[in-house]
């Protein structure tokens, strides 16, 4: 049994790891006629791309995406997709005194205890490097996207880091791609960078929630019970490593609000229903209002820091353990463009699950 794809019609399967040749991903499902090319997927690539600033891990990854099958002429012919992402710059050594140590906060227990052995370079499938994958495959989606549903826009951006938090009086939808941290306030950047690097002189790492919106998308996507549009949003922001929790809309701080609080009212508007509010996030029982639709999630801090920690070896016995190695002292920032990736992903597949099961009946018709 193999769980490395995700999607229904629109699927994904990730493949590689952290310090091996290459990585990538297989997209099959995509319709054909897509225009797409790798510069059009590199641009994404670049936001996650490591080594860029130094609030980021320092691997010096170019991140070049090489289209290897699935498009013909700039254009997707229908059939599989294959992309590769090759390593360049592993420092495998790095790993060596952690051979027979289980990290703590790392995947390396659980690895051993399931399969009996484990790739410690890196992580090896567990490493956030594996997220690559998705930003490519993301890019695909985002292209179908384009063409499908003219006008929608996708876009992450981070609301928490540690005990920094952004002021939503002063939300700027257009300075989310003016700093390195993908915040919606250029002018808190500077507490933002001098904070993570007082952590990282400490040592230390810390955690951030990031959200991502979708504007745009149409009424009528996903299904009732089983089928639910965030039912999949979930899994698939769950499924990012480091990820330990997600929130729809209001989220947990629902369960905070008054019935009268929480209902957004409707009205009809000259285009449609219109909304007082948007607590439940742009869906509700599972389907799309045509509102926007707001996913956030909660990544914990790095794992691998320079301050001890206490642990076990292969052989029972205790450890100190030092992470040694090259680190994101806050994994979050390069969250950000994987987020949306899997968000395109997801909106386009339930998009397709729609036209398979409706036909040509207009999204978000009232009557």
């Amino acid at each position: 049994m193999s769980l490395n794809t995700f999607g229904h019609l629109f699927r994904v399967t990730t493949w590689g790891e952290s310090h091996g040749p290459a990585l990538g991903a297989t997209v099959d499902g995509c319709p054909p006629g897509i225009a797409v090319d790798e510069a059009f997927l590199q641009q994404w690539l670049d936001k996650r791309r490591p080594g860029q600033n130094k609030n980021m891990t320092q691997r010096n990854e170019p991140d070049a995406v090489r289209i290897l099958s699935g498009v013909f002429e700039g254009q997707t012919t229908g059939t599989p997709i294959q992309l590769m992402i090759e390593n360049t710059d592993q420092r495998s050594k790095d790993y060596g005194d952690i051979a027979n140590t289980f990290r703590p906060g790392h995947a390396d227990i659980t690895y051993h205890q399931k399969y009996g052995l484990r790739d410690y370079r890196g992580g090896g499938r567990s490493s956030a490097r594996e997220t690559a994958a998705r930003v490519a495959a993301g890019g695909i989606a985002r292209a179908a996207l384009n063409t499908l549903v003219p006008g929608i826009e996708i876009k992450g951006y981070m609301t928490r880091m540690g005990a920094m938090e952004i002021d939503r009086s002063r939300f700027d939808w257009g300075a989310i791609d003016t700093n390195d941290f993908w915040i919606p306030d250029a002018a808190a950047a500077p507490e933002w960078e001098a904070y993570l690097q007082k952590l990282r002189k400490d040592h230390n790492s810390v955690g951030a929630i990031i959200e991502v919106v979708t504007r745009g998308a149409p009424a009528g996507l996903g299904a009732p019970i089983y089928g639910k549009l965030d039912t999949d949003l979930a899994a698939a922001m769950m499924s990012i490593n480091a990820v330990k929790g997600v929130e729809i809309g209001e989220g947990m701080s629902a369960a905070m609000l008054l019935g009268t609080q929480n209902a957004d009212e409707i009205f009809m508007g000259p285009d449609g229903p219109e909304y007082s509010s948007n607590h439940a996030g742009g869906i509700l029982g599972g389907i799309s209002t045509g509102q926007d639709i707001v996913v956030r999630f909660a990544v914990k801090p790095t794992s691998s820091i320079l301050t001890p920690r206490q642990s076990i070896r292969m052989d029972g016995s205790a450890v100190e353990v030092v992470t040694k190695g090259r680190h994101d002292p806050c994994v979050g920032i390069r969250a950000v463009p994987v987020g949306e990736a899997m968000m395109a992903c997801v909106i386009l597949d339930h998009l397709m699950l729609h036209r398979g099961q409706v036909g040509n009946r207009p999204l978000g018709k009232i009557g």
